[in-house]
C-alpha cells in the first residue's frame, strides 16, 4: 500500500538524485584546466611545457560563454592566448583561439567568426588605452611590463587603435594570419 510517507520520500530521493546530477557538470574553470592538461600530454618531457591561466571571463555575449586568456610555455617559448568557449547541452566547448608573442611589435589579431574577439599583446608602457572599432578593450596586467588586452565587437574588420601617455592616437596593424598560424596552430580548431 502506497502511502503519504513513503511518496514524501520518493519525492526526496527524487530531487536529491536530479541534484545530483546536475552537480557534476563542471564549472567553466575545471573544464579549463582539464583541456589544458590534455594539451599537455602532447609535449614531450624535454619541453617544460606549462601554462597559468590568468583571466576568465563568464557571460561575455550571452549566458553560458566565457573567455579565458592564459599564458603558455611551449617549444615556441612564452606565448599568451585568448580562448572563447560556450557551453550547449551542459557541455562546455572550446570555440575559437588566438594566439600572441611578448617579443612582438604590438600588433594585434582577431577572430574571423563571431564572436569577433580582437586582441594582442603590449610591451610598450606609454600605451594607456586601446580601442577596437567604438569599443574599449580590457587591459590585463600580465606580469612585470607585459600587459595583454582584448575587446569584443560585433564589427567585423574593425579599426584597432592605441592611446598613448600623452594622448596620441595611433591605428596599429593586424597581425598576418601566417605570423599566427605557428602560434596557434594547437588551439585554432577547437
Amino acid at each position: 500500500m502506497f502511502t503519504i510517507k513513503k511518496a514524501i520520500l520518493l519525492t526526496v530521493f527524487t530531487l536529491i538524485t536530479i541534484l545530483a546530477a546536475c552537480s557534476n557538470q563542471p564549472t567553466f574553470e575545471e573544464f579549463f584546466h582539464k583541456e589544458m592538461k590534455e594539451n599537455a600530454k602532447e609535449y614531450d618531457k624535454a619541453v617544460n611545457y606549462s601554462y597559468s591561466l590568468i583571466h576568465k571571463e563568464e557571460e561575455v555575449i550571452e549566458p553560458n560563454d566565457a573567455i579565458a586568456v592564459f599564458t603558455e610555455h611551449n617549444p615556441r617559448g612564452e606565448q599568451v592566448f585568448i580562448a572563447y568557449f560556450k557551453q550547449e547541452d551542459g557541455q562546455w566547448e572550446w570555440k575559437q583561439t588566438r594566439g600572441a608573442e611578448w617579443n612582438t611589435p604590438v600588433k594585434w589579431s582577431a577572430m574571423h567568426q563571431e564572436p569577433y574577439i580582437y586582441s594582442g599583446a603590449i610591451s610598450d608602457s606609454s600605451i594607456k588605452q586601446v580601442f577596437a572599432g567604438r569599443e574599449k578593450a580590457n587591459i590585463i596586467e600580465v606580469e612585470g611590463d607585459k600587459r595583454f588586452w582584448y575587446a569584443v565587437s560585433d564589427t567585423k574588420d574593425a579599426e584597432v587603435k592605441v592611446v598613448k601617455e600623452d594622448g596620441t592616437q595611433e591605428v596599429i596593424e593586424e597581425l598576418d594570419d601566417k605570423e599566427l598560424e605557428e602560434s596557434s596552430e594547437q588551439f585554432h580548431n577547437r
